[in-house]
């Protein structure tokens, strides 16, 4: 199994939890690449994969700048994306409370709009709570890993059988 996390970030928060899940996760998962979203679009979910979306919040509760291509993307080219599973770290500060963690979210909205069946729930991080977010994101993906998306995608493939 491959586990293809896209970052969007800003100020490479969500960059740095990414590369702490690529090391810290690869006993659970065969293949972990790290992906910036820079210049990407939709064909980015083409790979059998399970995707983790993993983005901070910008601005008024925007997605990153270098996202922003993906982002669109996902509504100038739509296809349907029933095939890709998935997995959404948010990054945000709840000092913003009307806009918490609003990248991840946006992502997630608008990847089930086209059939994508996200596993788990939305994670999301508090910059304003204190916690390093590499730290417990990793603890966070690991027990997602183990709990969730490894045991959804091995009954997909049974079921598939």
């Amino acid at each position: 199994m491959k586990l293809k996390i896209l970052v969007g970030t800003m100020t490479s928060t969500a960059d740095y939890v990414a590369q702490a899940i690529q090391m810290d996760c690869a006993d659970l998962v065969d293949d972990i690449e790290v992906v910036m979203m820079d210049g990407r679009d939709i064909s980015v979910f083409d790979e059998d994969a399970l995707y983790l979306i993993c983005s901070s919040t910008y601005g008024s509760g925007d997605v990153p700048d270098n996202a922003r291509a993906l982002y669109d993307s996902l509504d100038t080219q739509p296809r349907f994306l029933g095939h890709v599973r998935y997995g959404v770290i948010a990054l945000g500060d709840r000092t913003y409370a009307q806009t918490f963690c609003f990248g991840g979210k946006k992502f997630d909205e608008r990847l089930q709009g086209l059939g994508a069946q996200r596993i788990g729930e939305v994670w999301c991080h508090d910059a304003s709570a204190g916690t390093m977010p590499e730290e417990v994101g990793t603890a966070w993906c690991r027990e997602w890993l183990q709990n969730e998306a490894i045991p959804a995608l091995k009954n997909k493939e049974q079921t598939a059988a």
